[in-house]
């Protein structure tokens, strides 16, 4: 029920990001009378267009050539369910993508100010929670006026501990303290919440550095992952930022958050075509059961309309 519930609120979320994409694809392939190389270009241009990005529309456009050619369609109105299959194939999600959720792990939430990363760590402590896992977070980010309030009502909400720092001090020591006290109390996932750090301050990312030092050596056998949360209505900008921290990170997943009300929601293919990271958590909205694990097939459905029964 969980899921259809999600599932409706997910294709409501983008609507918006139906309108800017969909609609201009639906246009050409109900006008144009043939498959010719303007149908391609104009196919390519009105992707790009909706934030689907170079890389991933060229990969879609050539699978797209090659089905076509090999199904012998010459209708164009043919196509849509091929272009449906192909971007869904260009976003799958590795099972192996959550290995984190069953090992014992230390999981890095990173990202700029106001993109949900706060609430991100709240919703995924519950979700942890919620299978069994014995969750621990560290609330590293000390430079945001009541970030540990914030992250503690969260804790709370979840039922999950948390360890903390003063307000203006060094990040790093609280996650030193924090990855102790999860090897100390046998915790299986430890979440971490950094501050929002911008993308062009250096010291900041240096910081980020540090941290992951201070993992590395306090911890090496924990399972590892460093998850950048990115708001999607800010489109190509969020790609920018993921690029950035993936210079000092290495990321090995995408948050997207505020997909619900955003006209670019076609970001979330053209970051995982850019980076080579997967989307493996996306939110539409503010409780808990609105961050739920990637599932292309879903939000490829829910873009194009398609009656998911």
């Amino acid at each position: 029920m969980e899921k259809q519930g999600f599932f409706s609120r997910l294709k409501q979320g983008l609507t918006k990001t139906r309108d800017n994409i969909v609609k201009s694809i639906d246009t050409l392939f109900y006008d144009a009378s043939c498959i010719d190389e303007d149908f391609f270009e104009e196919l390519e241009e009105t992707l790009i267009m909706g934030d689907i990005g170079i890389n991933a529309t060229q990969s879609i456009i050539d699978k797209l050539r090659v089905e076509i050619k090999a199904n012998l369609l010459t209708n164009p109105a043919d196509c849509k369910e091929l272009l449906i299959k192909t971007i869904k194939e260009q976003m799958k999600v590795e099972d192996t993508a959550y290995d984190f959720e069953e090992k014992q792990s230390i999981v890095m939430v990173i990202g700029v100010n106001g993109v949900g990363k706060t609430t991100t760590v709240g919703k995924l402590a519950g979700k942890l929670k919620g299978q069994g896992r014995k969750v621990l977070i560290a609330a590293a980010d000390t430079f945001r006026a009541a970030a540990g309030e914030q992250l503690e009502e969260w804790c709370h909400r979840a039922g999950v501990d948390m360890i903390g720092g003063k307000e203006g001090g060094d990040p790093a020591s609280v996650v030193y303290d924090a990855v102790n006290a999860a090897k100390a109390r046998k915790a299986d996932v430890l979440l971490c919440d950094t501050a929002g750090r911008l993308h062009n301050k250096k010291n900041l990312m240096e910081e980020l550095r540090k941290m992951n030092r201070i993992i590395d050596r306090e911890f090496p056998d924990a399972h590892r992952e460093n998850l950048v949360v990115l708001d999607a209505t800010t489109g190509q900008n969020a790609l920018n930022q993921a690029k950035e921290f993936g210079s000092v990170a290495d990321l090995t997943g995408i948050v997207l958050t505020k997909m619900d009300g955003t006209a670019k929601g076609g970001i979330a293919i053209a970051i995982q075509s850019e980076l080579g990271v997967p989307v493996k958590y996306i939110g539409v909205g503010e409780s808990i059961e609105d961050l739920q694990k990637f599932d292309s097939d879903q939000f490829v459905d829910a873009l194009f309309d398609v009656k998911n029964e």
